[in-house]
Protein backbone atom coordinates (compact mmCIF):
# COMPACT_ATOMS: atom_id res chain seq x y z
CA UNK A 1 0.00 0.00 0.00
CA UNK A 2 0.96 3.62 -0.12
CA UNK A 3 2.48 3.82 3.40
CA UNK A 4 5.53 1.73 5.19
CA UNK A 5 3.09 1.24 8.14
CA UNK A 6 0.48 -0.42 7.35
CA UNK A 7 -1.05 0.33 11.24
CA UNK A 8 -1.02 3.82 10.44
CA UNK A 9 -3.81 3.49 7.93
CA UNK A 10 -7.03 4.56 9.62
CA UNK A 11 -9.70 2.03 8.89
CA UNK A 12 -13.08 2.88 9.04
CA UNK A 13 -16.41 0.77 8.82
CA UNK A 14 -19.75 1.83 7.61
CA UNK A 15 -22.31 3.27 10.80
CA UNK A 16 -24.64 0.94 8.93
CA UNK A 17 -22.74 -2.29 9.77
CA UNK A 18 -23.92 -2.69 13.24
CA UNK A 19 -22.02 -4.55 15.75
CA UNK A 20 -22.36 -8.37 14.34
CA UNK A 21 -18.20 -7.67 12.82
CA UNK A 22 -18.91 -9.03 9.47
CA UNK A 23 -18.30 -5.82 7.37
CA UNK A 24 -16.01 -4.25 4.95
CA UNK A 25 -13.64 -1.58 5.99
CA UNK A 26 -12.07 1.41 3.95
CA UNK A 27 -9.34 3.62 4.02
CA UNK A 28 -8.04 6.65 2.03
CA UNK A 29 -4.61 6.43 1.34
CA UNK A 30 -2.51 9.23 0.74
CA UNK A 31 -1.54 8.42 -2.88
CA UNK A 32 -5.15 9.07 -3.50
CA UNK A 33 -6.21 5.44 -3.83
CA UNK A 34 -9.27 3.67 -1.71
CA UNK A 35 -8.43 0.91 0.41
CA UNK A 36 -11.08 -1.91 0.64
CA UNK A 37 -11.05 -4.86 3.20
CA UNK A 38 -12.92 -7.97 5.07
CA UNK A 39 -13.26 -6.46 8.59
CA UNK A 40 -13.29 -10.27 9.45
CA UNK A 41 -10.16 -11.05 7.83
CA UNK A 42 -7.88 -7.60 8.49
CA UNK A 43 -4.47 -9.15 7.74
CA UNK A 44 -6.06 -10.62 4.51
CA UNK A 45 -6.12 -9.50 0.59
CA UNK A 46 -6.42 -5.50 0.28
CA UNK A 47 -8.40 -4.34 -2.84
CA UNK A 48 -7.20 -1.22 -4.01
CA UNK A 49 -9.24 1.19 -6.06
CA UNK A 50 -9.01 4.75 -8.13
CA UNK A 51 -10.94 7.32 -6.62
CA UNK A 52 -12.89 7.62 -9.84
CA UNK A 53 -13.48 3.41 -10.26
CA UNK A 54 -14.73 3.73 -6.43
CA UNK A 55 -17.00 6.85 -6.99
CA UNK A 56 -18.34 4.39 -10.28
CA UNK A 57 -19.03 1.41 -8.12
CA UNK A 58 -20.78 2.91 -5.55
CA UNK A 59 -22.72 4.95 -8.30
CA UNK A 60 -23.44 1.77 -9.86
CA UNK A 61 -24.85 0.01 -6.33
CA UNK A 62 -27.12 3.02 -5.62
CA UNK A 63 -28.75 2.62 -9.24
CA UNK A 64 -29.34 -0.74 -8.93
CA UNK A 65 -26.86 -2.27 -11.27
CA UNK A 66 -26.10 -5.00 -9.07
CA UNK A 67 -29.72 -6.20 -7.66
CA UNK A 68 -29.23 -9.04 -9.72
CA UNK A 69 -26.92 -10.76 -7.60
CA UNK A 70 -28.57 -10.97 -4.48
CA UNK A 71 -32.41 -12.58 -3.71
Amino acid sequence: MATSDPSMIHWRISSFSGNNGTCVEVAALRDGRIAVRNSTHPDGTVMLFARADMSHWINDIKAGAFDDLIT
